[in-house]
């Protein structure tokens, strides 16, 4: 029993058979499963109690050791494709971040291949990160995917093999609510469709109030968009679901595909120097993105690879890597089959004129301005990305 002496100090409930197994906060689950790693095979009973302590758990407030309190808890929901999987390098590799939860979503590829690619993505930076599964289809509206610029398997076809982990047996929806409640203060990233967000806000509006920033990469406020004229995709998708959050009192701060293009775009040069790096993750990063860097290339004429997930996840990492920002009211086209999902934005503040009231009254009333990004610093966004795939 000496030898077990080190990994029960570590977890003492495990020799407390009479005890019931404790319930933990997603950052303890993590951290439980992080401090496992490595453990010798003959106590994999002590592995398969902590295991039925994670999987058993609820999302509940804790107490952390003094090193875990200092990271910003994060909980990330996405529609795991290409550029995703890189946001998600970023935020699992970050010493400053401890990502509590990931959730999917369907949006470039159907829900439960979002939530594979989430897992095979938490597996290759070493992460026991709880993914759960959301929404199979927008709110109102079929589902369609973004395959013809990822992949059919959002991850550019190159037959990566299935996780080890399995997705958690509670929804998303779930999920994100009890995150927030048991986390107030966290900071939410989205990379999908909105769907998942909405019905979490939808079902408990009082969670809008507990979020310290809600970092939405989507919309293209300046500009035309990337799946028509009017509209980026991710907003597009589910433009009900967009239009509930944008109306929750949530905190947003909106990243829009604009902010990936020109000086951002990662460049010939740039992809090289990251493949130079040498680690499983680089290369993965590069790779995975080979079908969305042909597809950028027919789409805008730009070589390189556009990355707008990375630099919503670099902006919520480091807000100071923006430039240029503002505070406007902002609402979501539904009704318009030719402008669907465009991100209207009152950048000249006219929603209060008289004739624009009456449109815009359900903003004005209670209404909570968006901070809108429209440039960022790309020497400095490019360097938050080599850092976490070096």
């Amino acid at each position: 029993m000496a030898k077990l002496c080190p990994i029960f100090q570590a977890f003492p409930i495990l020799h407390q058979p009479t005890h019931p197994l404790p319930k933990l906060s997603n950052k303890r689950r993590v951290m439980l499963l992080d401090r496992l790693d490595g453990v010798p095979e003959q106590f994999g009973y002590i592995v398969r109690a902590a295991a039925t302590c994670y999987r058993s758990a609820r999302v509940l407030k804790a107490v952390e050791p003094d090193e875990e309190a200092k990271k910003h808890p994060f909980l990330i929901d996405t529609d795991t494709a290409s550029d995703d999987a890189v946001a998600l390098i970023m935020a699992l590799r970050s010493p400053q971040v401890q990502v509590l939860a990931v959730t999917t979503v369907a949006g470039n590829v159907d829900v439960h291949q979002a939530s594979r690619n989430a897992l095979y993505t938490a597996e290759l930076c070493a992460s026991n990160v709880p993914v759960f599964t959301g929404a199979e289809k927008p709110l109102k509206r079929a589902h369609v995917s973004a395959d013809w610029f990822h992949g059919r398997d959002g991850l550019g076809d190159h037959g990566y093999a299935p996780p080890r982990r399995v997705p958690e047996k509670q929804s998303a929806v779930d999920a994100i609510i009890e995150t927030i409640e048991g986390n107030p203060g966290l900071l939410v990233v989205t990379l999908g469709p909105l769907t998942n967000v909405a019905q979490a806000v939808q079902r408990k509006p009082g969670i809008a109030a507990k979020v310290s920033r809600c970092v939405v990469m989507g919309g293209a406020p300046c500009c035309e968009g990337n799946v028509t004229p009017a509209a980026e995709y991710n907003i597009w998708c589910d433009p009900e679901a967009a239009r509930i959050v944008v109306r929750s009192g949530l905190p947003i701060e909106l990243v829009g595909w604009h902010l990936c293009r020109g000086e951002a775009l990662l460049n010939p040069s740039d992809i090289q120097q990251i493949l130079s790096f040498g680690t499983p993750v680089a290369k993965f990063a590069i790779e995975c993105n080979s079908r969305a860097q042909q597809a950028i290339l027919k789409q805008t004429g730009e070589h390189g690879i556009s990355l707008p997930d990375p630099v919503a996840m670099a902006v919520a990492m480091d807000p100071s890597i923006i430039t240029s920002q503002s505070a406007h009211f902002v609402d979501v086209e539904t009704e318009s089959e030719l402008t669907r999902g465009m991100t209207v934005v009152d950048r000249l503040n006219v929603t209060d004129d008289e004739r624009n009231r009456d449109v815009w009254a359900s903003r004005l009333i209670g209404g909570r301005k968006a901070k809108i990004f429209w440039t960022i610093d790309s020497v400095r966004w490019k360097q938050a990305l080599y850092a976490s795939l070096k």
